[in-house]
């Protein structure tokens, strides 16, 4: 099995990256592969809602990490997306990529397990974990808790590690996933497989 994760601050070794790695130390321990995606201080493009992606399964810019990331998640089993709040809510530039890579890639994230988790120096954790849980509430992805919110609280880098309750709770949602992840490799071989869900209605409240 694999799991990404997405590390959604532009610092590969700032406090987001710590809360993934230490849920990397327990899939490492648990047997399963990981990557650690940075999204790095390129430059990332928005959604424009041009609808050129449809029946293609990739967005029509290529020139950032999004299409790359679609392709890397049709063969992986679970993802975490580590969001950074710098003001308010999850930092943009991941929402960016995220808003393209569902849109665009959606199938190849449904009927797996997903996670988020967010780092602050003190407040919006809540709001941005919620927001990138709507992404995969959407997209038929499986989504495990934890013993609390999965968040953590940290300024300087590497610092969220001295929150101990914040990294137990890192621990046990990278303990939850791989349980859930195994699961689902187990009903496979019970030929227990994943529902095919209705996706014909499409309604607008304005017509």
């Amino acid at each position: 099995m694999k799991v990404l994760l997405f590390n959604g601050s532009i610092h590969e070794n700032g406090n987001t990256a710590t809360a993934l790695r230490e849920m990397e130390k327990i899939f490492h321990e648990q047997g399963v592969e990981t990557e650690i995606l940075n999204i790095g201080n390129k430059q990332i493009r928005d959604c424009i809602a041009c609808n050129a992606c449809v029946g293609k399964g990739k967005c029509v810019f290529n020139d950032d990490v999004a299409n790359e990331w679609i392709e890397k998640a049709r063969t992986a089993d679970g993802f975490v997306f580590g969001a950074p709040v710098y003001f308010a809510n999850a930092a943009g530039r991941l929402l960016s990529i995220m808003n393209r890579m569902f849109y665009a890639g959606r199938s190849a994230f449904e009927h797996k397990v997903g996670a988020s988790i967010a780092v602050a120096r003190r407040a919006g954790t809540i709001q941005a974990v919620n927001e990138i849980n709507e992404y995969m509430f959407i997209s038929n992805i499986v989504v495990p808790g934890s013993t609390y919110w999965n968040i953590a609280y940290g300024r300087n880098a590497g610092e969220c590690a001295q929150d101990a309750e914040g990294m137990q709770t890192m621990r046990n949602l990278a303990l939850n996933m791989v349980w859930l992840m195994c699961c689902i490799e187990q009903g496979k071989t019970q030929n227990i497989l994943p529902p095919k869900t209705e996706n014909s209605a499409k309604t607008n409240f304005i017509r």
